[in-house]
C-alpha cells in the first residue's frame, strides 16, 4: 500500500473523482455524494447552472451558451477549476462549513493504477483547492478490493476487476500490495459506443446517448445471454429522414457487439495471470475474480469472463461504490494490518 493505514486514520473525508460519478465519504457521516461527474456552464456568464444528475439529464438538449462539461476523464481530473466548483456544489454550504471547521483538514483519494504524475498532482491540486491541508493517495485497486471484503492483507492472493467507465483495471493482490496489474483503456463508454455504432450500421438507427444503459439493463433479464428472448424493440431516430423510428433487433447481434471492446479485457486478464507468480494462480483457480465497478453489472459480462478463463467470477454486492466505501473503512480504522515483525518476537 503506497500510504500507511496510520496516516489514512488521520484524514477526515475520502474521495473517488470517477469519469462517470464522483463519489464523496465523509467520517462518521458516511457516503454522502454519488453523483454524476457532470456540470452544465453558461459560457456567456461563466456561471455554473447545475451538477450532478441535473446536468447529466441536460447532455444533449441544451441551448448553444449551455456547455455540459465532464471535469474528470478516464479516471484523472482534466479541468481542475471546474471539478473544484463541481465538488463545492456536490457538497453543499452545510457540509462545506462542518468541514472547514476542522482545524487541519486531511482528504484520501481514489488514483487510478499506474497514474502519471500529472494525474496525481491535479486529483491532490483538485482537493486542496476544496481547503484541503494534505491529501492521501491511494490505488484504486487496493480501495476497491477492501471495500468489497476482500482478504487484502493476508498472504493468499485475491484477483480484482475494476470496471470503470473509461478504463479497466485488473489485478493479484497478496500483503495488502499489488503483485502484479494491468490498466486497460476499454469501460462501460466503449461498450456504449459499440452499441451505439451497430445499431448505426445496421439499422440506420440514431439511439440518444442516455437511452444506451437503460437499453443494456432492459436486456439484462437474461436477454444478452444465449438463453434470453431473441429480440427486442427500440427506439430512436432514423439516419436518413430524422424522424421517430423503431426497429426490432437480434439481441445476439447486440451480444456481439458488446463483445468485440471486450476482447482487449481479456488480453489484460491473460497478460496478469502470465505475470503472476505460480502459487498465486493456484490461489486464484479456487478464489476466481472479483469484479466491481459500475460496468461490472454489464449483463453477460461475469459469464462471458467465465466461458473465457474457466475461473470462478464473482460480482461485489455494491460493485459500483466498492472504492470509495473501502477508502471510507480505512479512514474509520475498519482494517487491522497483518503484523510481521518476527524480530520482535525472538527479542
Amino acid at each position: 500500500m503506497t500510504v500507511s493505514l496510520e496516516q489514512l486514520r488521520r484524514c477526515h473525508v475520502a474521495v473517488d473523482l470517477g469519469a462517470a460519478r464522483t463519489r464523496v465519504f465523509v467520517k462518521g457521516a458516511g457516503l454522502v455524494v454519488d453523483e454524476p461527474s457532470v456540470a452544465a456552464v453558461n459560457t456567456r456568464t461563466g456561471a455554473l447552472i447545475a451538477v450532478g444528475a441535473l446536468a447529466e439529464k441536460m447532455t444533449g438538449r441544451t441551448p448553444d451558451y449551455i456547455r455540459v462539461a465532464r471535469p474528470i476523464a478516464g479516471g484523472t481530473v482534466v479541468d481542475i477549476e471546474m471539478a473544484q466548483r463541481m465538488l463545492r456544489l456536490l457538497l453543499g454550504e452545510k457540509l462545506r462549513r462542518q468541514l472547514r471547521r476542522k482545524p487541519r483538514l486531511r482528504a484520501a483519494a481514489c488514483t487510478p493504477h499506474d497514474s502519471d504524475p500529472l494525474a496525481e498532482r491535479a486529483a491532490i491540486e483538485t482537493l486542496v483547492g476544496l481547503g484541503a491541508r494534505r491529501v492521501e493517495l491511494v490505488d484504486t485497486l487496493i480501495a476497491a478490493a477492501v471495500g468489497c471484503g476482500l482478504p487484502v492483507e493476508q498472504p493468499t492472493a485475491t484477483m480484482i476487476m475494476v470496471c470503470g467507465a473509461a478504463t479497466t483495471q485488473v489485478a493479484v493482490l497478496s500483503l495488502g500490495a499489488i503483485v502484479t496489474a494491468e490498466r486497460i483503456p476499454v469501460g462501460g463508454n466503449a461498450i456504449d459506443h459499440a452499441v451505439i455504432q451497430h445499431l448505426r450500421h445496421q439499422h440506420e438507427l440514431m439511439l440518444p446517448s442516455q437511452s444506451v444503459r437503460p437499453l443494456q439493463l432492459a436486456l439484462s433479464g437474461n436477454g444478452l445471454n444465449t438463453h434470453g428472448p431473441a429480440s427486442t424493440e427500440i427506439h430512436g431516430r432514423d439516419v436518413a429522414t430524422g424522424l421517430a423510428r423503431s426497429v426490432r433487433v437480434d439481441t445476439a447481434a447486440v451480444r456481439n457487439a458488446i463483445h468485440t471492446p471486450l476482447t482487449s479485457v481479456l488480453d489484460g486478464i491473460g497478460k496478469v495471470l502470465r505475470d503472476c507468480p505460480p502459487d498465486l494462480v493456484a490461489d486464484l483457480a479456487d478464489r476466481g475474480i472479483m469484479m466491481v465497478g459500475g460496468s461490472a453489472l454489464l449483463p453477460g459480462l461475469d459469464q462471458m469472463l467465465r466461458d473465457a478463463t474457466g475461473m470462478p467470477v464473482h460480482i461485489a454486492d455494491r460493485p459500483d461504490v466498492c472504492a470509495v466505501l473501502g477508502l471510507g473503512a480505512m479512514l474509520e480504522g475498519n482494517i487491522q494490518p497483518l503484523v510481521l515483525d518476527p524480530l520482535a518476537e525472538a527479542g
